[in-house]
């Protein structure tokens, strides 16, 4: 335990956890508080406090300025053991950067830009990767500051705690290991003392096997005729991780992939349109196989294929075109998917750190084949071992982490665009999306502790050049947004002109956020006073600029986890818990009161009652206008446009409240 001082962050040993000896006194725990109140606040607890630890091995935890004392029989004012640390905002480093921002204020990118010795101290390359920050309000004392910050919140040591298994998904009691989905068979990474990589590569031969199988006619459906088009069915990041991995490689040919996430029917309508029962395969991913939008989806897609295939053996039809991502075998068997043909990932990999796993990787071989798969983690694994070994002043993710956290807590910039200038890489920004604002969206410390500091931004963006004629007015002219230029040195495909124009506009947009135009600019140019106002760039706007030498496998799996350990640097920065996502939770747990009452309106007839005035008036709107649904128990109901001939209720009666 840690006892912190106000004057400054220092910390210095207290005691170390143990059981409370049960001869302790009411006395000794007086004196305790007693000698607590006095010392607390001073650098080293006073002689009667540490003698008292030292001889009852007493827990304590200080930080924030008060103490916790931990629940003792004898001594009832003790309530808990908590060990708390210091928030990142009142450490010196942190203060260094305040006082520094003054400075940073008064100097604007025109001038920075022109010190070639700062431009090339801020171009960094790793592994034919490119980025260049010298276009971010910094110079060469900022980023000392920002290191000695990193430093300060021990992120090194943070990041070698994350590899080596260590639980720091502290709210869930979780490793964090999306990094040995990527490793070699010959890397040891271990989880609670066991090494998890052999695990991994048994799922992944597996996939392999199956889904060479499949690619090659071995694995066929029910009538015999081989599966050529693939249903991908998740949510989250069970969906967005392969949707942009599968963009990003579109212009591989194999199989035909879709993915279905939207319970909304439209969904189902658009992700069935075209494909034949017989020569589909269905991927359901769940984790517990209990998601409920999966889950229903799921259950849509089974009566889609039993309506045509199963008329004879409706679990052989099941068994045939339906498979399972998914650690609930049980629920699995259950649902009529052969347990065999389930595929396995593990607590210790959050769902939007999850494309690696056989979540992403068996719909991406069944579609682009294995060794693309395996090229892709091979990419990512590059970076995984670079933010592992580089020093924090060449490592990549570490850089952009840090300069993200001197945009948003420093700057107050509250969001970030990621604009690729590749249309493959349409769904790199609602995936970063998910990753970082599920993963940074916090107020409070990893200890509980409210913020007094802004963490966390709003991710967003579009290929260029759409985004130029989209949102690109505000970045220029409205508020201050720090964006990602993305940029593929070889295009996909091989019309020289078309991708030339586009990298035109990558490398001018950078500039034009930088250096802007200022009213002198436009007066020599002849421009009309009452418009110089409207034509007036401010410039000063931050970016940074990345080239990849070509976007295949490798470098979309490098891309991705740069930006996953970007996300964790500036959690680590920030003092909150990355890995967890607990303000998803209370709208679902919202919503099953809604559908109780829902059903409960249309099957009996019942009121809709214990919402507000708003929801009650909506929710009555909306049952008014749908037709009622009558049947004994909650059933699916399926549009008759996808599967013709089931037993649909078309009521002739509406629901009247």
């Amino acid at each position: 335990m840690l006892l912190h001082t106000p004057a400054a962050s220092s910390s210095v040993p207290v005691a170390t956890a143990a059981a409370v000896s049960s001869s302790t006194s009411q006395e000794s725990c007086h004196r305790l508080l007693a000698s607590v109140s006095s010392s607390v606040f001073s650098a080293s607890p006073s002689p009667v406090l540490r003698r008292f630890l030292n001889t009852q091995q007493l827990s304590l935890g200080v930080g924030q300025q008060h103490l916790r004392i931990a629940h003792h029989p004898v001594c009832p004012m003790a309530t808990a053991v908590v060990s708390k640390s210091a928030l990142i905002s009142e450490t010196p480093a942190w203060n260094s950067l305040k006082n520094h921002l003054g400075h940073i204020n008064k100097t604007h990118l025109r001038d920075l830009l022109k010190d070639k010795e700062r431009c090339e101290g801020m171009i960094k390359e790793y592994d034919g990767v490119v980025v260049d920050f010298s276009r971010q309000r910094v110079t060469h004392e900022t980023l000392e500051k920002l290191l000695a910050l990193a430093k300060e919140a021990k992120l090194k040591e943070k990041i070698e705690s994350m590899f080596n298994g260590e639980h720091i998904n502290k709210t869930e009691g979780r490793a964090v290991l999306h990094v040995a989905l990527r490793a070699p068979r010959y890397e040891q990474i271990s989880c609670d003392g066991k090494n998890v990589v052999p695990d991994v590569w048994e799922v992944l031969d597996k996939i392999k096997d199956f889904t060479d199988c499949v690619r090659n006619g071995t694995w066929v459906g029910v009538t015999g005729k081989p599966l050529t088009d693939v249903v991908a069915i998740g949510i989250g990041g069970s969906f967005l991780g392969p949707l942009f991995v599968h963009t990003a490689l579109q212009t591989v040919m194999g199989v035909g992939v879709c993915s279905l996430s939207n319970v909304d029917p439209v969904d189902v309508a658009c992700a069935l349109n075209g494909l034949e029962q017989e020569t589909t395969l269905v991927v359901v991913v769940s984790k517990t196989f209990t998601t409920a939008e999966t889950m229903l989806n799921a259950r849509t897609l089974r009566a889609w294929i039993t309506s045509a295939l199963g008329q004879v053996d409706v679990p052989f039809s099941v068994s045939k075109h339906m498979i399972a991502v998914s650690t609930n075998l049980k629920l699995v068997k259950e649902f009529g998917i052969d347990p065999a043909n389930a595929f396995a990932f593990w607590d210790w990999v959050g769902g939007r750190y999850s494309v690696c796993s056989a979540v992403g990787a068996v719909p991406l071989a069944l579609q682009y084949g294995f060794e693309t798969v395996q090229k892709f983690l091979e990419g990512a694994w590059s970076i995984d071992k670079h933010y592992h070994n580089a020093p924090l002043e060449e490592n990549l993710p570490v850089l952009l982490g840090l300069l993200t956290v001197w945009n948003v807590s420093f700057h107050g910039c509250s969001a970030m665009a990621i604009l690729p200038y590749c249309q493959a890489l349409q769904k790199l920004a609602p995936h970063i999306q998910q990753v970082s604002m599920e993963s940074n969206g916090k107020g409070v410390s990893i200890d509980g502790e409210t913020l007094p500091y802004e963490a966390g931004e709003i991710d967003f963006g579009e290929p260029g050049t759409n985004g130029q004629h989209s949102f690109y007015q505000l970045i220029h002219q409205g508020r201050v947004v720090p964006c990602d230029f993305i940029g593929i040195i070889k295009s996909q495909q091989s019309i020289v002109s078309n991708h030339d124009e586009l990298m035109c506009n990558f490398f001018a947009q950078a500039d034009a956020l930088a250096y802007g135009k200022t009213r002198e600019e436009l007066r020599a140019e002849g421009v009309p006073d009452y418009l110089i106002p409207h034509k007036t760039f401010t410039g000063n706007r931050p970016s940074l600029s990345m080239l990849l030498p070509t976007l295949d496998a490798y470098t979309t799996g490098q891309l991705l986890s740069i930006y996953e350990h970007r996300v964790a640097t500036m959690g680590f920065i920030w003092g909150i818990n990355s890995f967890d996502q607990w303000g998803v939770e209370l709208g679902k747990s919202l919503a099953t009161r809604v559908r109780t009452q829902m059903n409960a309106a249309r099957t009996k007839g019942e009121p809709v009652q214990g919402f507000n005035y708003s929801t009650t008036t909506l929710l009555n709107r909306y049952l008014k206008g749908k037709t009622q649904l009558l049947y004994p128990e909650p059933h699916d109901v399926f549009p008759s446009d996808i599967i013709p001939g089931t037993d649909n209720v078309v009521p002739t009666e509406k629901v009247e409240q």
